[in-house]
């Protein structure tokens, strides 16, 4: 069964959506995310994915207060991206509950910090962000392309014992128009032993169905299932189908 992540975006302690990545598409859904996190718990959800949007967007965790209080009253487990640019940052997103965390700009910037986090914390706890915009690497909460390209990229870190990567195409993050499953495909051909977290596009539980066919391990969703178009009945009704 495709593992189900739902996310919780955070600006200024608020659970958020933005559509490609654009600050100024912000819609706020709910004023305290710990209710969203208890909520999805309730329905049988045990992955968490947090991004701290204010922290990505300049250079060090923001939100930590609220990655805190949703670890602390929930037993979910919470991989934390956004603003992870330094050891102290890493430190305050372990520190804070995350029990994972997700390095896209870090990746780029100082391969050196990334691949050394790789060796301390292990492939279980140090996921590889690949956020892409027209097949290079997006970097600093998307708002700057860099000169990587997605499969070199992807390449180099594999061979340096990444193992987890979550892969969002830009172009379809908050569009609820169906995730990049050509996209996703060609990575899992080339990497078949990568465990490969798509995120962006899901628009309802027929594109998680089309992703867990073409052999997709695990799906991040966000705006589908505030706007609606995914209920948390649905995904409950889908885990047990799925356990029984």
């Amino acid at each position: 069964m495709i593992e189900l992540i739902p996310a919780i975006d955070i600006i200024d302690g608020k659970c958020v959506r933005l559509s490609q990545g654009d600050y100024e598409s912000k819609k706020v859904y709910n004023e305290n995310p710990v209710e969203v996190a208890k909520e999805m718990e309730a329905h049988g959800i045990r992955r968490l994915h947090v991004v701290d949007l204010d922290g990505a967007a300049s250079h060090h965790v923001v939100n930590y207060r609220t990655l805190n209080r949703i670890a602390s009253e929930t037993s979910l487990i919470i991989d934390f991206g956004g603003g992870v640019k330094s050891d102290e940052d890493l430190k305050i997103a372990f520190e804070n509950g995350a029990q994972m965390v997700t390095g896209g700009s870090i990746a780029v910037k100082n391969p050196e910090l990334f691949c050394r986090w790789l060796d301390i914390y292990g492939s279980e706890k140090i996921i590889l962000g690949a956020d892409v915009k027209d097949r290079r690497i997006a970097v600093n909460g998307w708002k700057d392309e860099s000169a990587c390209e997605l499969f070199p990229f992807l390449k180099e870190y594999i061979e340096k014992g990444v193992r987890k990567v979550i892969c969002t195409d830009i172009s379809c993050d908050g569009m609820l128009q169906g995730p990049s499953l050509k996209l996703y495909q060609e990575m899992l051909e080339q990497y078949p032993e990568l465990y490969l977290i798509a995120s962006g596009g899901v628009s309802c539980m027929n594109d998680i169905h089309a992703l867990e066919s073409a052999g997709v391990p695990a799906v991040i969703f966000g705006k589908a299932l505030y706007e609606g178009r995914i209920t948390l009945k649905e995904i409950e009704k889908n885990m047990i189908c799925h356990s029984s």
